[in-house]
């Protein structure tokens, strides 16, 4: 293992284990249930937690300064991976304990709910309405506010009907965050792809890698935290309704839920989140229940409150796009050429090969030496590019190419202009392998297929024309296919000049058998 990688590794460390100082600063947290401000157990579980989701966050962090790495030292590759799979399971494991927390966390508060069934209702916490001409059953805006629930429901029930009520705010939260996230996420997309330069682009990518993460988190979160509120309320609506004989009204509650169900269905997989569909449609049809509830009971004030409710989350948009970006290459492709006059100086020596972490290009070998070689020894061929390999040899690379096909050519036409050995050469994701030497067995054949039963646009003829190198276009029934190519990366390439022109066409890369 390097020292690069070591020194990651020790940051890693200082990032899931603390360091002394940093461990010891308390996050500032509030209790989140007025009351239990002075339960320490309490307290100091919320602090855990707090200092559990900013060590996730630190990791987060440094699994994308592993990504930059691996990208700017791609021989570095496999001992890289390894060390953010590691670090991605030390994010699961936080997570992990973070749900042991919570549930240890729940049950504090639903036990304080409990032991507090007796005590008075701060009037703060609800608007109840002053008029002594209103009912008392109906001077509660909220729902839950009023005794009616807390009178009729066993204890354990009412307790967690009330830890609901009180975690709707952070599921609210949530949602806020991840939509927030998401129209930051599609801001991001469209600067990394208008981005010019690799130096302008890696950033956004690692900036949209980061927030997608995070907006994960924050899903995965909302599901946990939404199913408890659901049930719960779910639960304590039945129990009574079902205690008041009110058939009717259960027997529409399960049609609603049926039709959320189905509604669900149509909408999994088309969306960002899974996750916040779900919670939208649950809990539209949640305020929509007890918007009927509190009707049924009398409480007019908390049915108009939950009413304006609905509206306000009719008006939602919930069925956020899936933003799916794929990572650009930039690999600097060049035909071999030869020069008259000396492309290479003491002023401006020949530069080193570079590698990259993703894609393929091939290059051409023109000898490996045992010491650094002068460019007057290439016979004015340019670019070139120069390695020291493992066992400290200087190996000298010519050109740079998208396909193997080209790479022979230029091969050929350095063997005329005098080279005894020219060899193809090709790096697949940092990965070299000798093709004149070796072989190439990874290399294999690939086509486009485009699913429309429209005619392709000019537009799309003209970028296929412009970045397919002659392939042809032929039509089967209901697609389009392009191609053949002889490597993925050509073909991803004109894939990605396709949905430049159109991006509603539906596309994908299929690889041939043999």
């Amino acid at each position: 293992m390097t020292k690069m990688i070591r020194v990651i590794c020790l940051l890693a460390g200082a990032v899931l284990f603390g360091a002394a100082g940093s461990y010891a600063r308390q996050p500032s947290v509030e209790a989140r249930i007025a009351g239990l401000e002075s339960n320490e157990e309490y307290m100091s579980l919320l602090e855990e937690d707090a200092r559990l989701q900013e060590r996730e966050d630190s990791v987060v962090r440094a699994v994308e300064s592993m990504r930059r790495q691996l990208r700017e030292n791609p021989a570095e590759g496999r001992a890289l991976a390894d060390e953010i799979l590691e670090l991605e399971n030390r994010i699961f494991e936080i997570r992990t304990a973070k749900g042991r927390l919570i549930d240890k966390i729940n049950t504090i508060e639903q036990n304080w709910v409990l032991a507090n069934l007796n005590a008075a209702e701060p009037e703060s916490a609800f608007d109840a309405a002053a008029d002594p001409g209103i009912p008392e059953s109906q001077k509660k805006r909220y729902l839950l506010a009023n005794r009616y629930f807390r009178d009729r429901l066993p204890a354990a029930d009412y307790a967690a009907l009330q830890q609901a009520q009180h975690l709707e705010p952070q599921a609210a939260e949530y949602m806020r965050r991840y939509r927030a996230n998401h129209a930051e996420l599609g801001r991001l997309a469209g600067a990394y792809r208008a981005a010019a330069t690799e130096e302008e682009a890696v950033p956004l990518f690692e900036s949209y890698a980061a927030l997608a993460s995070l907006n994960d988190v924050l899903a995965d979160s909302l599901s946990v935290v939404w199913n408890f509120i659901y049930d719960n309320k779910s639960f304590a609506y039945d129990y009574l309704l079902d205690k008041l004989g009110e058939e009717e009204l259960l027997t529409l509650q399960e049609k609603s839920a049926a039709e959320v169900a189905r509604s669900f269905a149509e909408l999994a997989g088309t969306t960002a989140s899974d996750e916040i569909v779900d919670y939208m449609l649950r809990r539209q049809a949640m305020v929509d229940y007890e918007t009927s509830v509190a009707a049924l009971l009398g409480f007019s004030q908390a049915a108009d409150s939950l009413r304006s409710v609905a509206v306000q989350l009719a008006a939602v948009d919930y069925r956020l796009p899936r933003q799916e970006l794929e990572e650009r290459y930039f690999l600097e492709y060049d035909s071999v050429a030869f020069s008259s006059t000396p492309k290479y100086t003491a002023q401006h020596p020949i530069p080193e090969c570079r590698i990259y972490a993703r894609g393929t290009i091939y290059r051409v070998l023109l000898g490996t030496f045992s010491t650094k070689r002068p460019p007057s020894v290439f016979h004015g061929a340019y670019p070139l590019f120069y390695r020291v390999n493992e066992q400290g040899r200087w190996c000298y690379y010519a050109g740079g190419f998208a396909t193997r096909a080209e790479a022979e050519e230029a091969q050929a036409r350095l063997k005329k202009r005098g080279f005894a050995r020219p060899e193809v050469v090709v790096w697949r994701d940092g990965v070299y392998r000798n093709v004149t030497v070796d072989g190439d067995p990874d290399q294999g054949a690939f086509r486009i297929e485009i699913a429309t039963s429209e005619a392709l646009s000019e537009e799309v003829r003209e970028a296929i024309a412009a970045t397919a190198q002659g392939a042809g276009i032929s039509r089967a029934g209901q697609k389009f296919t392009v191609g053949v190519f002889d490597d993925r990366m050509l073909a991803e390439q004109v894939e990605n000049a396709i949905r430049r022109a159109d991006p509603e066409l539906e596309i994908k890369i299929v690889e041939i058998s043999e």
